[in-house]
Parts: C-alpha cells; sequence; structure tokens
C-alpha cells in the first residue's frame, strides 16, 4: 500500500512539474515552487528525467528521419571561422547577387545567353545587353579595390543578331509547300 502511494505522490508531483513550466517558468522556479509546497518530497534528477525524454521521444519517433541522421555533423571539428553565420546564412537561404561584382559580373556573363533565349522580343533583349553592360562599366569605374573586373562588355546590335539566328534555329521547320497543298481544307475534310 505504502508503494502504491509513493507512486501516487510522485506521479502528482510530476504533474504539478508539469503544470509549473507549462505556464512560463523555467525549470528552476518550478523546482523552488514545489519545495515550498513540499519540503519533504525529493527533488527531481535532472540528468534522469532529460533521459527519460529522449527515450520517450525515441519511442514516439520523434527523432527519425533527421537531417544528419546516421552522418557526421558539417563543421563539427573544424577551425573557427569568424563569418560562419553568414556563409551558413547564404547556403541555407540560396542567396546570390552578393558576391564581389568582378565574381558577380563573371556568373551573368556566363548565363547571358540563356537569359536573352527565354525574353520574346528584341526590345527585351537590347535593355538586358544595355543593362549588363552599364554594371561592367560601373563597376570598372569603382575605386574600392579588390579583383579587377574582367568581364568585357557585349556588342548590343552582334548579340542580337546572334539571338536571332539562335530563335530560328530553335523553331520547328515548316511543311514544305507540297504537302501544305496536298491535304484537303479543313472544311472539305468535314463532308
Amino acid at each position: 500500500m505504502t508503494d502504491r502511494s509513493e507512486r501516487a505522490r510522485r506521479m502528482q508531483r510530476i504533474a504539478d512539474y508539469r503544470a509549473a513550466r507549462r505556464s512560463g517558468s523555467d525549470a528552476a522556479e518550478a523546482l523552488e515552487h514545489l519545495d515550498d509546497e513540499n519540503d519533504n518530497a525529493p527533488t527531481i534528477d535532472f540528468a534522469a528525467k532529460a533521459d527519460w525524454e529522449i527515450r520517450q521521444a525515441t519511442a514516439r519517433g520523434d527523432f527519425d528521419n533527421l537531417k544528419y541522421a546516421g552522418k557526421p555533423i558539417p563543421g563539427l571539428g573544424a577551425t573557427l571561422d569568424p563569418d560562419w553565420w553568414v556563409k551558413g546564412l547564404i547556403e541555407r537561404e540560396k542567396l546570390s547577387g552578393l558576391a564581389p561584382a568582378p565574381f558577380r559580373l563573371r556568373k551573368e556573363d556566363a548565363e547571358l545567353d540563356e537569359k536573352l533565349d527565354r525574353q520574346y522580343t528584341e526590345a527585351q533583349v537590347r535593355e538586358i545587353l544595355v543593362e549588363f553592360n552599364r554594371q561592367i562599366i560601373e563597376a570598372r569605374r569603382q575605386l574600392l579595390g579588390g579583383p579587377p573586373v574582367v568581364t568585357p562588355t557585349r556588342d548590343v546590335e552582334l548579340e542580337i543578331a546572334r539571338w536571332r539566328e539562335r530563335r530560328k534555329a530553335a523553331q520547328p521547320a515548316e511543311e514544305p509547300q507540297e504537302q501544305k497543298e496536298s491535304r484537303p481544307r479543313w472544311w472539305r475534310r468535314r463532308r
């Protein structure tokens, strides 16, 4: 009978502890509050409680399918980099355009033909090329130091001619005139 009453008292104490935690107080305040009410009750062993919570979470499956399950944590044991959080943010959020102008312009130059091929009008292509050339000239004027800008400007008229050629090559070839005339018109096929 005493074993049951001891267990019931412990369960009540745990329930009181959890209620105190949910009310917004931290663990130390919750324990002080419980100790003030019942000085004879034994204190909770936090290591045992943490171990018990981990076992319960494992049984529920809370730790299944974690990102680094069974793999080493990246960056552990590496030298301390003062800008680790900035690099992590850039990688995690996939931010772009934050590199120095020479590097950013080199990358944009490599991707420029694909960007131009996605445009529909010559005016759009011309606007993109003029803006790209403006950025290169502006980067060359900067006196901030750093790596030199080696990306060449693009000749707008030459690039527009190349864009037209690529666009024409991408269009499907038209049917020969003989095949067009041999097919009956749609209104004649309906009869």
